[in-house]
């Protein structure tokens, strides 16, 4: 296996280990997947998993690898707020001990059940240990995590990494998570800047069945790698295909065409589109292709809308650019059609080309490079601050019942996408027009066209609240 992720270490070259391995315990209340993901970090199947909470009572320990550096993974038992004698308390304690041992802790909570009481006791032990940490939302293989995610931030531990460690979801960015923190002290060894770049970026290709997603992967790499035809529903599984292009490692997920769902009944093609959903979450930059003699379907609209609902960074392709006669025209029409019918991804690049002779095919790799920094940017705090006093100086937002709405403080939480929270007075009550005039200031005041932003309001705690 690569080093491009945490890989087990067979016990036949266990010895072959530096004596000074990374410790990375694994931690959290019961039941919030620490075993699932032990397993999946390790590569194989060593801890018991069941949805029975306490399963796990010791410390189990594996040797692994990230990215050239060696690690001792260790997962634990689930965090009881017991003392004294019980089996509970013991079980505790041997946690506690795992946190000091850890170089770096992973703190693990369901991002579907949220927070809860537990989560901020055990958090606030941890902080206090001064272990560094990251904080991993586990079971965010669905839009029921959106509320724990968020919730998340409120146990003072940074940016929650999504993860949905069942299906193998998030692994890349927690990866990337560990390193930073085995960075801060200093057990990761440096790589430069050309190492650090060669990540793969991962593309996934959708679009309507008989789009032309499959031809376009052959062009691009030159090789019939994957089966086309004239025939609808050629391709049934997500095919990953991994290339150098243009000097950049990329990964091309080919999917199933996806059609209207009342169209879809066989078995299998609900389970095609299934993967194609899975490798629109799993992607970083989805290519949206569209026929050019038939673009901008109804089906089209909602394939990009689920992908603004999924967060990700986004390309228009219009391929079989080869059949348009009066081609000038017809781009200035689809760039009207794009803004018109995809406000929420205002300024989103267009590129037209032909898939099957490969003219102007070249286009699609700036356009993706582009959407990839903006979808991966961070504002300074400072900056989106002085950018809001002036916006709400402009227009402030409307008296409802003929009380103000005061926004006060507005601050970047995570990327990838750009997401923010928007403290204010009276926040339930903040109309949805000016969040999307606030979020459409964003994307333009801070060139982030194209790019799926998210707005959180939040109240400003109130003193006087019991």
């Amino acid at each position: 296996m690569d080093d491009t992720g945490i890989t087990d270490i067979p016990p036949e070259e266990a010895e072959e280990l530096s004596p000074r391995a990374a410790k990375i315990a694994i931690i959290g209340r019961p039941n919030v997947g620490k075993s699932t993901l032990f397993n999946r970090m390790a590569g194989k199947k060593l801890a018991i998993v069941n949805d029975t909470p306490g399963v796990t009572r010791d410390r189990r320990e594996t040797k692994g690898r990230l990215r050239g550096r060696d690690l001792l993974l260790m997962d634990t038992a689930g965090f009881e707020n017991v003392k004294g004698e019980k089996l509970e308390a013991r079980m505790r304690a041997q946690t506690e001990q795992a946190v000091f041992d850890a170089d770096v802790c992973l703190f693990v909570y369901d991002a579907r059940v949220g927070v809860t009481p537990l989560d901020r006791i055990f958090a606030e032990f941890v902080r206090k240990s001064g272990r560094p940490t990251v904080l991993v939302a586990n079971k965010c293989e669905s839009r029921a995590s959106d509320a724990g995610i968020t919730e998340g931030y409120s146990l003072g531990m940074g940016d929650p990494i999504e993860v949905a460690a069942e299906h193998n979801i998030g692994m890349v960015e927690l990866d990337d998570a560990i390193e930073m923190s085995l960075r801060e002290v200093n057990l990761m060894p440096e790589i430069d800047d050309l190492d650090r770049s060669d990540a793969p970026v991962r593309i996934a290709i959708v679009g309507r069945p008989n789009a032309g997603k499959s031809t376009l992967i052959n062009t691009l790499i030159g090789e019939d790698r994957l089966l086309t035809g004239p025939e609808a529903g050629v391709t049934r599984d997500s095919i990953t295909v991994d290339y150098m292009w243009a000097g950049r490692r990329v990964q091309f997920h080919d999917t199933a065409g996806m059609r209207k769902k009342a169209k879809v009944q066989e078995t299998l093609e609900k389970l095609s589109v299934g993967e194609s959903l899975r490798a629109i979450k799993f992607a970083q930059v989805v290519i949206l292709l569209m026929d050019a003699t038939m673009p901008f379907d109804k089906q089209d609209m909602q394939i990009a809308a689920l992908c603004e609902r999924e967060g990700r960074a986004m390309v228009i392709g219009v391929t079989k650019w080869d059949l348009v006669e009066n081609k000038s025209e017809m781009a200035k029409s689809l760039r009207e059609k794009a803004g018109r019918l995809l406000p929420q991804l205002r300024g989103i690049p267009v590129v037209m080309f032909s898939g099957l002779t490969g003219k102007s095919v070249d286009r699609l790799l700036p356009a993706i490079e582009r959407v990839h920094i903006d979808w991966s940017a961070k504002v300074k705090t400072a900056d989106l601050n002085d950018w809001l006093i002036e916006k709400v100086r402009r227009h402030p937002p409307p008296a409802v019942n003929g009380r103000r709405i005061r926004p006060k403080y507005i601050t970047q939480t995570k990327t990838r996408p750009p997401t923010f929270v928007l403290k204010c007075s009276r926040a339930t009550k903040l109309p949805e027009s000016y969040k999307r005039y606030l979020i459409n200031g964003i994307r333009e005041d801070f060139d982030l066209p194209g790019t799926p932003i998210r707005l959180f309001v939040r109240a400003d705690k109130n003193p006087y609240d019991n």
